[in-house]
């Protein structure tokens, strides 16, 4: 009689998997899976059998190779003030609708404060020459949106995921050095390197969890194995390739009845202008934290430039890390005039539509 292979993230095999297919393959590896097995140290057909089945279950929602999508299409965080009659629809459509709104999120705070009243979160992608704007403006006509606050990157100091290993972390557990700031900026692709690109950041289905990926992908984009993976290291060495990450599913309950995460925390720090870099390299180390950037809120949300999210499954725990790098910040002698945390309820997260073309036909249809 077989045995059910365990799906559940808390599995020590799975965990082990996880604790590197998360966050740990940065960039671009020609067979992820046969390095995933290496640097966990689980036999590659277990870690093939692991992750297909946790995928299968849901316990897994994506398998990808990630981009810097920052430096292939414009864009931003976007904070949307919608009645609270229409939030649940304008949530609906976003996710729904919209294939350039990535993360969509309702937020709220522990109790009223500037920007409060701005429930609906998301990230945008536009391709360059389109106006994000322009795109945000639409989405209003749709939703019934009464405002938004666009929000681009000036600059990103954490990128990654890792929940699985980040259970483990206490608060103050940081990098030996302050993170480096990553500048972004638009780059010019031509056909072949499209063609490659759409074949390589396509979500991975169960069957395709196998050694030496690449070789279908190479064929779905009409090229040798050689050039698809001349071209993926090319992008990668021009700062546009991410990760190959297997992304959990860390708010919805799993198949199991467990939770990755059950709160997450947008924290957000206004610091003194020309102080962005430093404060923000100070934030970033430390290990809690998923994503890190410097952005500008303006006086809708009391000036705050720099913003961070962390996961967790105890809202107290969260506060204790954040209480933690609140005190780092005044050990490095950094003054923030402002400090607050948008706590994140339903949420669904997909991967931001980034292709010129796609961009176009879907404008065209939206607003004719």
């Amino acid at each position: 009689m077989s045995t059910a292979i365990p799906i559940d993230h808390t599995d020590p095999l799975n965990a082990r998997i996880l604790s590197v297919s998360e966050d740990k393959i940065q960039g671009f590896s020609a067979d992820p899976f046969v390095e995933i097995a290496e640097r966990s140290g689980v036999p590659l057909e277990q870690v093939l059998e692991r992750v297909r089945a946790m995928l299968e279950a849901g316990t897994i929602r994506r398998v990808r190779q990630t981009l810097i999508a920052t430096n292939l299409a414009k864009g931003a965080l976007v904070a949307w003030r919608v009645p609270e009659e229409k939030l649940t629809a304008a949530f609906d459509f976003m996710f729904r609708e919209d294939p350039f709104s990535g993360h969509v999120v309702i937020r709220s705070t522990d109790q009223a404060t500037p920007g409060s009243e701005y429930r609906l979160w998301t990230t945008l992608k536009v391709p360059e020459g389109v106006s994000m704007e322009a795109h945000a403006d639409l989405l209003m006509r749709y939703t019934g949106c009464e405002h938004y606050r666009l929000m681009p990157a000036k600059g990103i100091f954490t990128l990654g995921v890792g929940h699985v290993r980040r259970k483990s972390i206490e608060p103050g557990d940081m990098a030996p050095e302050p993170a480096s700031m990553l500048v972004t900026g638009a780059v010019s692709l031509n056909d072949l390197e499209w063609q490659v690109l759409l074949a390589l950041k396509r979500e991975f289905e169960p069957g395709e969890i196998a050694p030496q990926p690449w070789v279908a992908r190479a064929r779905e984009a009409g090229v040798s194995l050689e050039t698809f993976l001349e071209v993926a290291r090319s992008l990668q060495g021009r700062k546009v390739i991410g990760r190959f990450s297997t992304f959990l599913e860390h708010v919805k309950p799993l198949q199991t009845g467990k939770r990755v995460t059950r709160f997450n925390g947008l924290f957000h720090w206004a610091v003194p202008a020309g102080r962005e870099v430093e404060a923000g390299g100070e934030v970033g180390r430390h290990e809690i934290l998923t994503h890190c950037y410097w952005r500008e809120g303006g006086e809708e949300f009391r000036n705050v430039n720099i913003m961070a999210v962390a996961h967790g499954t105890e809202k107290p725990r969260l506060l204790e890390h954040k209480a933690a790098i609140d005190a780092h910040l005044a050990g490095k002698g950094i003054p923030v005039s402002y400090t607050n945390v948008f706590w994140g309820g339903r949420s669904e997260i997909k991967p931001s539509e980034i292709a010129p073309q796609v961009y176009h036909r879907w404008f065209a249809r939206m607003s004719a």
